[in-house]
Protein backbone atom coordinates (compact mmCIF):
# COMPACT_ATOMS: atom_id res chain seq x y z
CA UNK A 1 0.00 0.00 0.00
CA UNK A 2 1.75 3.35 -0.98
CA UNK A 3 2.14 5.75 1.51
CA UNK A 4 1.39 2.82 4.68
CA UNK A 5 4.87 3.67 5.96
CA UNK A 6 4.44 7.17 5.64
CA UNK A 7 0.88 6.97 8.33
CA UNK A 8 3.13 4.59 10.32
CA UNK A 9 5.95 6.78 10.88
CA UNK A 10 3.08 9.68 11.55
CA UNK A 11 1.20 7.18 13.98
CA UNK A 12 4.61 6.57 15.67
CA UNK A 13 5.84 10.14 16.07
CA UNK A 14 2.06 10.62 17.68
CA UNK A 15 2.35 8.23 20.30
CA UNK A 16 5.83 9.33 21.16
CA UNK A 17 4.59 12.50 21.46
CA UNK A 18 1.66 11.57 23.51
CA UNK A 19 3.99 9.30 25.44
CA UNK A 20 6.22 12.73 26.63
CA UNK A 21 3.07 14.49 27.64
CA UNK A 22 1.76 11.54 29.38
CA UNK A 23 5.37 11.50 31.45
CA UNK A 24 5.59 15.41 32.21
CA UNK A 25 1.88 14.83 33.41
CA UNK A 26 2.40 12.28 35.66
CA UNK A 27 5.94 13.89 36.88
CA UNK A 28 3.33 17.12 37.83
CA UNK A 29 1.71 14.62 39.95
CA UNK A 30 -1.15 13.42 37.72
CA UNK A 31 -2.03 10.17 38.99
CA UNK A 32 -4.61 9.45 36.03
CA UNK A 33 -1.72 9.94 33.49
CA UNK A 34 1.41 7.55 35.40
CA UNK A 35 -1.95 4.98 35.10
CA UNK A 36 -2.34 5.52 31.36
CA UNK A 37 1.58 6.22 31.04
CA UNK A 38 2.45 2.94 32.65
CA UNK A 39 -0.45 0.67 30.89
CA UNK A 40 1.21 2.04 27.37
CA UNK A 41 4.87 1.72 28.17
CA UNK A 42 4.49 -1.67 29.91
CA UNK A 43 4.64 -3.82 26.58
CA UNK A 44 7.76 -1.92 25.21
CA UNK A 45 9.69 -2.42 28.63
CA UNK A 46 8.81 -6.07 28.57
CA UNK A 47 10.30 -6.06 25.21
CA UNK A 48 13.44 -4.31 26.46
CA UNK A 49 14.03 -6.38 29.31
CA UNK A 50 13.66 -9.33 27.16
CA UNK A 51 16.82 -7.91 25.39
CA UNK A 52 18.93 -8.78 29.00
CA UNK A 53 17.23 -11.47 30.16
CA UNK A 54 16.48 -14.68 28.17
CA UNK A 55 13.72 -16.05 30.22
CA UNK A 56 10.06 -14.70 29.38
CA UNK A 57 9.10 -15.02 33.41
CA UNK A 58 12.47 -13.00 34.43
CA UNK A 59 12.03 -10.59 31.62
CA UNK A 60 8.37 -10.25 32.95
CA UNK A 61 9.88 -10.09 36.61
CA UNK A 62 12.18 -7.17 35.80
CA UNK A 63 9.30 -5.46 33.50
CA UNK A 64 6.79 -4.94 36.63
CA UNK A 65 10.59 -4.06 38.29
CA UNK A 66 10.76 -1.01 36.18
CA UNK A 67 7.40 -0.22 35.99
CA UNK A 68 7.46 -0.14 39.73
CA UNK A 69 10.59 1.81 39.75
CA UNK A 70 8.87 4.68 37.05
CA UNK A 71 5.77 5.17 39.39
CA UNK A 72 7.60 5.86 42.38
CA UNK A 73 10.30 7.77 40.57
CA UNK A 74 8.66 9.71 37.96
CA UNK A 75 8.99 13.29 39.85
CA UNK A 76 12.71 12.25 39.10
CA UNK A 77 11.87 13.22 34.98
CA UNK A 78 12.23 16.91 34.60
CA UNK A 79 11.52 16.75 30.57
CA UNK A 80 14.81 17.87 30.02
CA UNK A 81 15.97 14.44 27.71
CA UNK A 82 13.44 12.60 26.09
CA UNK A 83 11.08 10.04 29.05
CA UNK A 84 12.27 6.98 26.72
CA UNK A 85 15.64 7.80 27.22
CA UNK A 86 15.12 8.05 30.72
CA UNK A 87 13.09 4.69 30.63
CA UNK A 88 16.35 3.16 29.11
CA UNK A 89 18.18 3.59 32.13
CA UNK A 90 15.52 2.29 34.31
CA UNK A 91 15.20 -0.69 32.59
CA UNK A 92 18.73 -1.19 32.12
CA UNK A 93 19.39 -0.46 35.71
CA UNK A 94 16.43 -3.23 36.69
CA UNK A 95 17.10 -5.56 34.27
CA UNK A 96 20.68 -5.86 35.11
CA UNK A 97 19.83 -6.41 38.82
CA UNK A 98 17.16 -8.54 37.87
CA UNK A 99 20.12 -10.79 36.78
CA UNK A 100 22.31 -10.50 39.56
CA UNK A 101 19.52 -11.64 41.75
CA UNK A 102 18.96 -14.86 39.85
CA UNK A 103 22.79 -15.25 39.64
CA UNK A 104 22.91 -15.05 43.72
CA UNK A 105 19.70 -17.09 44.63
CA UNK A 106 21.32 -19.95 41.98
CA UNK A 107 24.39 -19.52 44.19
CA UNK A 108 22.60 -19.61 47.55
CA UNK A 109 20.90 -23.31 46.27
CA UNK A 110 22.69 -25.07 44.62
CA UNK A 111 19.91 -27.84 43.83
CA UNK A 112 19.25 -30.39 41.87
CA UNK A 113 17.47 -28.89 38.76
CA UNK A 114 14.08 -30.76 37.34
CA UNK A 115 15.10 -31.21 34.12
CA UNK A 116 11.68 -31.39 32.94
CA UNK A 117 10.74 -27.72 34.31
CA UNK A 118 13.70 -26.04 33.56
CA UNK A 119 15.44 -25.25 30.36
CA UNK A 120 19.25 -23.98 30.12
CA UNK A 121 19.21 -21.06 27.64
CA UNK A 122 22.56 -21.88 26.94
CA UNK A 123 22.11 -25.30 25.44
CA UNK A 124 18.72 -24.36 23.72
CA UNK A 125 19.50 -21.13 21.76
CA UNK A 126 22.19 -19.49 20.81
CA UNK A 127 20.81 -16.05 20.74
CA UNK A 128 19.67 -16.66 24.59
CA UNK A 129 22.76 -17.75 25.59
CA UNK A 130 24.49 -14.89 24.18
CA UNK A 131 22.61 -12.80 26.43
CA UNK A 132 23.24 -14.62 29.38
CA UNK A 133 26.84 -14.46 28.47
CA UNK A 134 26.62 -11.05 27.72
CA UNK A 135 25.31 -10.21 31.12
CA UNK A 136 28.33 -12.08 32.62
CA UNK A 137 30.69 -10.11 30.58
CA UNK A 138 28.63 -6.95 31.91
CA UNK A 139 29.30 -7.72 35.30
CA UNK A 140 33.25 -8.60 34.62
CA UNK A 141 33.16 -5.25 32.75
CA UNK A 142 31.58 -3.49 35.55
CA UNK A 143 33.69 -5.17 38.01
CA UNK A 144 37.10 -4.20 36.08
CA UNK A 145 36.00 -0.72 33.81
CA UNK A 146 32.95 0.25 35.22
CA UNK A 147 33.09 3.52 33.59
CA UNK A 148 32.73 1.26 29.79
CA UNK A 149 29.59 -0.27 30.90
CA UNK A 150 27.30 2.53 30.35
CA UNK A 151 28.12 3.40 26.93
CA UNK A 152 27.54 -0.21 25.42
CA UNK A 153 24.39 -0.41 27.70
CA UNK A 154 22.99 2.26 25.95
CA UNK A 155 24.23 2.17 22.48
CA UNK A 156 24.66 -1.44 22.16
CA UNK A 157 21.83 -3.02 24.42
CA UNK A 158 19.60 -0.49 24.74
CA UNK A 159 19.76 0.79 21.20
CA UNK A 160 19.85 4.27 21.60
CA UNK A 161 21.43 6.75 18.42
CA UNK A 162 24.49 7.91 19.81
CA UNK A 163 24.04 11.30 20.43
CA UNK A 164 21.31 10.52 22.88
CA UNK A 165 23.55 8.24 24.70
CA UNK A 166 26.46 10.46 24.48
CA UNK A 167 23.86 12.92 26.59
CA UNK A 168 22.63 10.14 29.08
CA UNK A 169 25.86 9.38 29.91
CA UNK A 170 26.77 12.78 30.65
CA UNK A 171 29.88 12.81 28.03
CA UNK A 172 31.00 14.40 25.16
CA UNK A 173 29.75 12.12 21.81
CA UNK A 174 33.94 11.70 20.58
CA UNK A 175 34.18 10.53 24.45
CA UNK A 176 31.49 7.98 24.19
CA UNK A 177 32.40 6.67 20.90
CA UNK A 178 36.43 5.64 22.27
CA UNK A 179 34.65 4.51 25.37
CA UNK A 180 32.33 2.19 23.45
CA UNK A 181 35.23 1.15 21.15
CA UNK A 182 37.36 0.08 23.89
CA UNK A 183 34.27 -1.86 25.89
CA UNK A 184 33.52 -3.54 22.90
CA UNK A 185 37.32 -4.26 22.39
CA UNK A 186 37.58 -5.57 25.97
CA UNK A 187 34.15 -7.98 25.81
CA UNK A 188 34.40 -9.15 22.43
CA UNK A 189 36.84 -11.77 23.87
CA UNK A 190 34.82 -12.62 26.93
CA UNK A 191 32.33 -13.52 24.45
CA UNK A 192 34.58 -15.97 22.43
CA UNK A 193 35.91 -17.99 25.55
CA UNK A 194 32.19 -18.32 26.69
CA UNK A 195 30.60 -19.77 23.42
Amino acid sequence: MPGSGRHRGERQVGEAAETEELALRAAAGDRAALDVLLRQVRPEVVRRCGRFLPCREDAEEAAQDVLLQVARNITAFEGRSRFGTWLHTVVANCARQKYRELKRRAAERPEAIDAARYVDPRTTSVIAGSRVDLLEALERLEREHPHLVEPLVYRDICQLEYAEAAERVGIPLGTLKSRLHEARRRVRPWLSDAS
